[in-house]
């Protein structure tokens, strides 16, 4: 009674194995079918996967210890797995074993509803993100001058390129700069009121004011609107002269273009055999080749992933869903360079030519601590274990090992001052075995001349 009152359920099972007795003192027991227990082996209540940890909580099961907690699952009569916390203590020599247990029903509740709200949340920064996007770029592709001017300090927050291209002046030398030295001083006076008007009211009529430089005349929309506990004015631009009038939109299209050749982050276009049509300057920098040339053509997966099922995985999901975000890989440059990249790609099945688009955007390095000898390792555990969830444990094992024989190769290579002989000695391989896994980490010269070791 006292152990029953103490936990959610005690059980006690004999030196067969087998359930004798039990209490289950927790409510959310019930409708479980736990009595149904009464009689038969505690192995056989349990699913396949938690069987040999019922064989080890009673192997060591001892008088006067309690064994370590070990969390099972219970088959159960609603369908859904009953996770329990055990431990264990037998009450003599070949006596009958004491179980008590935990109900982890509730905690696993709680993860749960700790998973949906963090992907709701994931969402909702991922909707808000889109929306920022979409007025970033509607914001640069617009043919119409626009203007965002802190309300309090007269100063160009904010400038696209249609407005910088009716000034005359590139944009870092817009923003930051009082608005109303971009005018005619003629026309500082007007553009005073017209702030002193919007701070007042809230609302002002349009004005034509002289652009600087001999610029012309210019009509000036301006509307007041807060964003994050600060106000700013919205200032529209027309100008009377035509010719500047139609560059904006006549340009929209090049502009576009343009945003993705100067874009930081890599950009590609594949048919759908993955063969590259287009990429930009990044994604060429990334992959370490000179021109677009030289990629044209050529199948994406030559580059992409550290082995061939990770591009194939990234594939398949693109395949299937027809989009693909946050997927954590490598690039694999020419030279031998490796960067970390976390891909976002769509699959454009419409229009005369289908195509598969990608965006590469580099990982933020950690700093990572040196070892005894000064040189720092190329991944740190810290990192390893981040990639767990997005990368197979079979891939980090296997690039894990592979670290651990490059690092231990130029070790001994740096030991024996590039003596290979000595080096595969040092390591237990043979000549041939050394000169393959240089091969393959692409260590050392092996296109040149084989150094002279001094072995021979």
């Amino acid at each position: 009674m006292l152990v029953a009152a103490a936990t959610d359920l005690s059980l006690v099972v004999d030196d067969e194995g087998v359930i004798r007795d039990g209490a289950f003192s927790s409510p959310d027991l019930v409708g479980e079918g736990c009595e149904s227990w009464l009689g038969r082996p505690w192995i056989e209540t349990v699913t396949v996967e938690s069987r040999p940890k019922i064989i080890t909580l009673l192997k060591d099961a001892a008088p006067g210890a309690m064994t370590r907690w070990r969390q099972v699952n219970h088959v159960s009569a609603t369908g859904i797995d009953l996770p329990i916390r055990y431990s264990a203590m037998r009450l003599a020599d070949k006596g009958p074993v004491i179980v008590i247990g935990r109900n982890l029903r509730a905690m696993a509740s709680l993860q749960q509803k700790l998973a949906e709200t963090q992907q709701a949340l994931e969402r909702d920064y991922l909707r808000m993100r889109g929306a920022e996007t979409r007025y970033r770029l509607l914001f640069q592709l617009a043919g119409e001058p626009v203007l965002v001017v802190d309300a309090g300090t007269r100063r160009v927050t904010e400038v696209n390129p249609a407005c910088a291209r009716l000034l005359g002046k590139a944009d870092k030398r817009i923003i930051g700069h009082d608005v109303v030295d971009l005018f005619d001083a003629g026309s500082a006076r007007d553009l005073e009121s017209l702030f002193a008007g919007l701070r007042v009211t809230g609302q002002a009529g349009d004005l034509v004011a002289r652009l600087g430089g001999g610029r012309g005349d210019t009509r000036i929309a301006a509307s007041l609107f807060r964003q994050e506990s600060t106000t700013s004015v919205l200032m529209r631009l027309s100008s009377s002269q035509p010719d500047a009038a139609e560059r904006g939109p006549s340009r929209a299209g090049a502009s576009a273009l343009d945003v993705i050749q100067n874009l930081p982050e890599g950009f590609v276009v594949t048919d759908p055999s993955r063969r590259i049509l287009a990429a930009n300057p990044a994604f060429l920098d990334l992959v370490q080749l000179a021109t677009e040339e030289q990629v044209r053509g050529e199948p994406l997966d030559r580059w992409l992933g550290r082995e061939e099922t990770e591009a194939a995985a990234l594939f398949a999901t693109l395949a299937q869903h027809g989009s693909v975000r946050h997927h954590a890989t490598v690039i694999r440059g020419e030279y031998g360079g490796l960067e970390e990249v976390e891909v976002a790609g769509v699959s454009v099945t419409g229009g005369a030519q289908p195509c598969l688009g990608f965006t590469l955007r580099g990982m933020p390095r950690r700093m990572v601590q040196s070892t005894a000898g000064g040189r720092d390792l190329p991944r740190s555990i810290e990192q390893m274990t981040d990639l767990v969830g997005r990368v197979s444990m079979k891939n980090l094992v296997r690039e894990s090992t592979d670290l651990i024989e490059r690092l231990c190769i130029e070790a001994a290579l740096r030991i024996t001052r590039d003596n290979r002989a000595s080096a595969a000695e040092m390591l237990g391989l043979s000549r041939q075995g050394l000169y393959a896994k240089l091969r393959r980490y692409g260590i050392g010269d092996l296109d040149g001349p084989e150094p002279i070791d001094e072995a021979e």
